[in-house]
């Protein structure tokens, strides 16, 4: 008997696939417990049309996240911080400053996004942070640290 996942079940397939079980396994399990659907014909080609305009969806919005990933490239920012006279800075430098840069340059960025190579920042000068705006798209953004 042939069903549509509706969910991911470890051994058996990922969600909107199609795989063929037993029918008992089907009929009292799968489908009762909501984790699939009989494949009929219509289920078949609603699956199949929503996995297109799925498709196009993500396509789009991989292509806006790699024109706002372009525009980030050139981009160069500057935090400010309180530093002592040997370029030791007060506190450190975080995701939080950085995205609040960001936003100041018009890039709506979480914080959660950003990550950044080194532990802690403490001190003045040039660093560079990955910002993952999808899934399949990072882009790394320079970031200078200058005393106030």
């Amino acid at each position: 008997m042939e069903v549509i996942l509706k969910q991911e079940i470890e051994k058996l397939g990922s969600k909107d696939e199609i795989v063929t079980v037993r029918p008992g396994y089907a009929r009292n399990y799968l489908i009762p417990q909501g984790l699939a659907e009989v494949a009929t014909k219509s289920a078949k080609k609603i699956l199949e049309e929503n996995q297109r305009q799925r498709a196009h969806k993500e396509e789009k919005i991989l292509a806006e996240a790699q024109g706002i990933a372009d525009k980030m490239g050139a981009l160069k920012l500057s935090i400010g911080a309180k530093a002592g006279e040997n370029g030791k800075i007060f506190g450190s430098v975080n995701s939080i400053q950085i995205a609040e840069a960001l936003n100041k340059a018009g890039f709506e960025i979480d914080r959660r996004s950003i990550s950044i190579a080194e532990d802690n920042i403490k001190e003045l000068g040039e660093y560079t942070a990955k910002v993952k705006l999808h899934k399949n798209v990072t882009q790394d953004v320079t970031f200078e640290v200058v005393g106030e």
